[in-house]
């Protein structure tokens, strides 16, 4: 019994299949192809929508939109990848009726339509909702760090910079010893010439210069960071917890079919101050007056919190736990309890903690702390709460009683925040 076979590669046949057969009815690249053609790309902003009469003619951007979409859709990011699926991938093939850009002409046409591709996502996100697709009631929001074109050899803060003018100053003194003596010497005993250290001090000038420039512009502009292939993205530390350079991505999924609903690119390292921003521009997006939004303990603020409540929204957020340094959860600060009447917090060994002190920010303040170093000092289970040799602080926030009402909601509620 043998094998099955497939045909033989040289066979001639009479009648050439069409390239059509080779694409399912319902596979992706149709809605894409149909999604695309009802889109007014002249009205979306796209470059060389209208055809010139004159020069030679350019690639229609339907088509690049087309294959843009697609490798997105199919987690595809490199342009010179993309110029060799048009050559060997039979839905690309279909997709562009066999032409085949170049992996220039594919990372032009990004970089010239930013704009225009951000409102194609606007275009589908009505489609969506004349489709009747979102349910527009509940959303989750949720942050992703995506990694930019930008090394971190090429990311500088003022630190680094110092660093490296340092470096290249020292270099150019010792270069200008050599100078002087005329019998510096390098590997092998070789003598580099007058005009070889010439030329490595010119470069090393041009780095320096190069380097004040980056420093100037931190200081002009008052960044932390500064990235020379991205100039937006910024050091981030993703799920990996390596650092990387990168954007973090905040996205709005409505909850009726799991539909991103709007996203925003942000610098910021982590989520905090955009949960309200997020959820009043997915409330505005859709209209109606009762709206529900969902988010990790990464968007636990309370002055975001209380932004959403203020406009009508009703936030379902996990809270943070705090760490006593030790690791043991046992005597984390969630196991002290607060007793509101005598304002004293109560410890898991029984004991009170009394209120100590304000904290301050920038002159406003920000909470309370609530201590008894006499208790700690003879407790028994101080090693397992606290690292200071004085005792265990408790940090209570200005907004507690309002942080503690959302953290009663968010439980009570605890079947819609599993949602997210």
């Amino acid at each position: 019994m043998g094998y099955i076979e497939g045909q033989d590669r040289s066979q001639i046949i009479l009648f050439p299949e069409s390239i059509d057969d080779y694409i399912s009815e319902d596979s992706s690249v149709r809605v894409i192809d149909e999604y695309v053609e009802q889109l007014n790309m002249n009205l979306l902003g796209f470059k060389k929508a209208v055809c010139s009469n004159m020069g030679r003619h350019p690639y229609n951007p339907k088509d690049l939109l087309k294959l843009y979409l697609y490798v997105y859709l199919n987690r595809i990011r490199s342009s010179r990848r993309l110029e060799n699926e048009a050559a060997r991938n039979i839905e690309v093939m279909w997709l562009l009726k066999k032409l085949k850009p170049d992996f220039k002409t594919i990372a032009d046409f990004r970089k010239d339509n930013k704009k225009s591709l951000k409102s194609v996502f606007r275009e589908f996100t009505k489609l969506c909702d004349e489709w009747g697709l979102f349910g527009k009631e509940l959303v989750a929001i949720d942050g992703s760090k995506f990694r930019a074109c930008n090394s971190k050899k090429n990311n500088y803060n003022m630190k680094k910079l110092d660093r490296h003018i340092k470096y290249i100053e020292e270099k150019i003194d010792k270069y200008m010893q050599e100078l002087d003596k005329g019998d510096a010497s390098e590997a092998h005993d070789r003598k580099p010439t007058a005009a070889e250290i010439k030329e490595r001090l010119k470069e090393l000038n041009e780095r320096k210069k190069e380097y004040e420039e980056y420093k100037k512009e931190l200081e002009e502009t008052g960044e932390n960071e500064i990235s020379t292939t991205d100039p937006d993205a910024r050091l981030m530390c993703n799920n990996n917890s390596n650092v990387d350079v990168s954007y973090n991505v905040q996205t709005t999924v409505d909850a009726k079919h799991k539909l991103i609903a709007d996203f925003k690119v942000t610098q910021k390292p982590n989520d905090l101050g955009e949960l309200d921003n997020m959820a009043l521009r997915s409330k505005k997006l859709f209209g109606g007056s009762k709206f529900e939004v969902l988010a990790d303990k990464g968007y636990y603020k309370a002055e975001d919190l209380k932004k959403c409540v203020d406009n009508g929204i009703t936030p379902y957020v996990a809270k943070q736990s705090y760490s006593n340094g030790t690791g043991d959860r046992e005597f984390y600060s969630d196991k002290f309890k607060y007793n509101k009447d005598e304002n004293v917090y109560i410890c898991p060994a029984k004991k009170e903690l009394f209120y100590a002190r304000q904290r301050k920010q920038k002159g406003k303040i920000t909470g309370y702390d609530y201590r008894n170093y006499d208790a700690c000092g003879g407790c028994e289970f101080k090693a397992r709460c606290t690292k200071s040799e004085k005792g265990r602080i408790i940090f209570r926030h200005v907004d507690q009683d309002f942080l503690d009402t959302i953290d009663l909601q968010t439980e009570k509620n605890f079947d819609k925040y599993r949602l997210r």
